[in-house]
């Protein structure tokens, strides 16, 4: 079985759009995980004010982002950003979806 390695640039493509909304920051600053990380942090905040379910995932996946950021070690930085990506992966675009039909932003009227 061959495992996908995910990189840094594949976290940042797939979900900065969508934390960057909900941490009300520009999606061009998370030019590193590091900045993602503390982008989810913030968005984490957002959606448990909302009472929007999941919160808890992104704060345990920015911690994994915040590690992998600060690896040195290749496969260990390779095994937090997996992580991470399994926990933001399945709940990402439901969360941001429910945030922006609870502020009325929803992007497919524009």
């Amino acid at each position: 079985m061959t495992t996908v390695t995910i990189t840094a640039d594949d976290i940042i493509r797939r979900y900065a759009d969508d934390i960057a909304y909900v941490a009300e920051k520009d999606k061009d600053q998370a030019t590193d995980i590091g900045v993602l990380a503390d982008q989810l942090d913030t968005a984490a905040r957002n959606f448990s004010m909302a009472g929007i379910n999941g919160h808890e995932d992104l704060e345990t996946a920015s911690t994994f982002l915040a590690e992998a950021h600060h690896s040195t070690d290749d496969v260990e930085r390779t095994v937090f950003l997996r992580k991470a990506d399994k926990l933001l992966h399945p709940i990402v675009w439901d969360m941001a979806q429910e945030y922006r039909d609870m502020v009325g932003d929803d992007e497919d009227d524009d």
